[in-house]
């Protein structure tokens, strides 16, 4: 359940959540009701808007959804509750690396800050005393989110597949129950147009001597064990370091890089006018930002690196790409431009690939998804095949068609995660976005709900007649 913790007593939960709903009451206009359910095939209510996962911009897109007046909807996430998002599974960080004064899924309420939530929690003082903040505390603080804002949440719901349905879109679940929805949002995380990747040079080795960083790898089992980590992002430190936390032999880090990327490039574009406005620069502008964004891909703090570098068991090897994998004499050999690396544990920290045939839920237009490769052709010098598999998305965040007129319905289906970020920026990438990503999307789910909705809204105009005064 989402508050158990005793150091966080009810009376200040309770006050807390009275200080959120006396917010919300104060800034709710407009309050009317606008929108009118959609019989589906199977002759229930559609929802106006499903929200497929609950972790931070899933929660955040329902609750401005709502204040908006879009009520009729629903969240679901794969995960049981309280396990949503990484922060509780495979996020290896001891920290959010984002400054504590980042807001995100507060969208603008004092009260639902973070600070706010940390403060009834643990006293002001200790909020003045806080450096970053535990993952631990912002796993609990969004599931206070979730509790006291009142998001409709149902887990354990893997959807299975996305459809065209008379007008409306049927959403699949395992287990075949279907739902209807006149639009569906992909807040499905880092994966949520591919996969998460792993070199093709450790495709052969056994099962139990690799491991991607999503994986639920067994901390304790490193024990004693030389590891490689491959990758040499923020994600690949923190595994490292965990494993030499769990008393790993040695743990060496194979960077393909000359150099660690420590400029973190999100610290820069961190300002009201990129965040709220990349989306709406020409094709040009927004791919030569996010393609040499990305190029540095995300640098990783000093507190990062201090966690590994403190061990003596520690290697870091710059300049060193894998370029194959074996097995010998019991261990895997890694060959690299700068020797061999033996262990006996990889762990592949290789981010994501972008692969819509890997993604169930978009198996029935994965092939007619409009990617930047076909609308944009950079110069020679800005060409990056990587982000030209990226999604062109729609200022909405909707999928485009990349043959137009095969599959129009996908305009009704709006991504919001890492594979948004060419399109949009670090939106559904990042806590620093949210503020501004967020409303975007809501006012682009809003707008398509408006608009399809004109004649009924001109007939309702044209036939009010509710007097607001008295004659006598």
């Amino acid at each position: 359940m989402p508050f158990s913790n005793k150091s966080f007593s009810s009376t200040s939960r309770d006050a807390l959540r009275a200080r959120i709903h006396d917010e919300i009451a104060r800034t709710a206009h407009p309050r009317a009701p606008w929108l009118t359910p959609r019989p589906a095939p199977d002759g229930t209510p559609a929802h106006d808007v499903i929200v497929v996962g609950a972790g931070q911009s899933g929660l955040a897109i329902a609750f401005g959804l709502m204040r908006a007046q879009v009520t009729n909807i629903l969240v679901l996430d794969r995960a049981p509750e309280g396990r949503e998002g990484p922060w509780l599974t495979y996020a290896r960080m001891r920290t959010l690396r984002s400054p504590k004064d980042f807001t995100g899924p507060d969208l603008g309420l004092p009260a639902l800050t973070y600070q706010s939530w940390h403060e009834a929690r643990y006293g002001q003082a200790a909020w003045d005393a806080l450096d970053l903040i535990p993952r631990e505390d912002w796993a609990a603080y969004l599931a206070f989110v979730r509790d006291a804002t009142g998001v409709p949440v149902e887990n354990g719901v893997t959807v299975t597949r996305i459809a065209p349905a008379d007008g409306l879109l049927a959403v699949t679940e395992a287990g075949g129950r279907v739902r209807y929805a006149r639009k569906v949002v992909l807040a499905t995380g880092q994966e949520g147009a591919g996969r998460w990747a792993i070199p093709e040079a450790l495709s052969g080795l056994p099962a139990g001597r690799v491991a991607r960083t999503d994986d639920a790898i067994d901390v304790a089992g490193l024990e004693g064990k030389r590891v490689a980590v491959i990758g040499a992002g923020a994600s690949a430190f923190d595994n490292a370091a965990t494993a030499l936390e769990a008393g790993a032999a040695a743990v060496t880090l194979l960077c393909r890089r000359a150099e660690a990327q420590v400029v973190q490039p999100y610290r820069w574009l961190t300002f009201a006018g990129f965040l709220r406005h990349l989306g709406d620069l020409d094709d040009a502008w927004r791919w030569r930002f996010m393609s040499a964004v990305m190029g540095l891909r995300e640098g990783f703090p000093q507190a990062t690196w201090d966690r590994c570098a403190r061990h003596p068991t520690f290697h870091f090897l710059p300049g060193a790409p894998l370029r194959a994998a074996r097995m010998a004499d019991g261990a895997v050999v890694l060959d690299t431009p700068k020797g061999t690396v033996a262990a006996d544990f990889v762990i592949a920290a290789t981010g994501i690939a972008i692969d819509y045939a890997a993604r169930p839920e978009l198996s029935a237009f994965a092939h007619n998804i409009a990617t930047w490769g076909d609308r944009y052709a950079p110069p020679a010098e800005e060409r990056d095949d990587r982000l030209a598999a990226y999604p062109y998305l729609g200022d909405d965040y909707a999928f485009t068609e990349r043959e137009r007129g095969l599959t129009p319905w996908i305009g009704d289906i709006h991504l919001f995660g890492i594979a948004s970020t060419v399109s949009h920026g670090p939106s559904g990438s990042s806590i620093n976005a949210m503020t501004t990503a967020v409303p975007r999307l809501v006012s682009g789910l809003t707008r398509g709900l408006f608009v399809a909705d004109l004649d009924r809204h001109w007939a309702d105009f044209r036939a009010y007649d509710v007097p607001q005064a008295v004659l006598r």
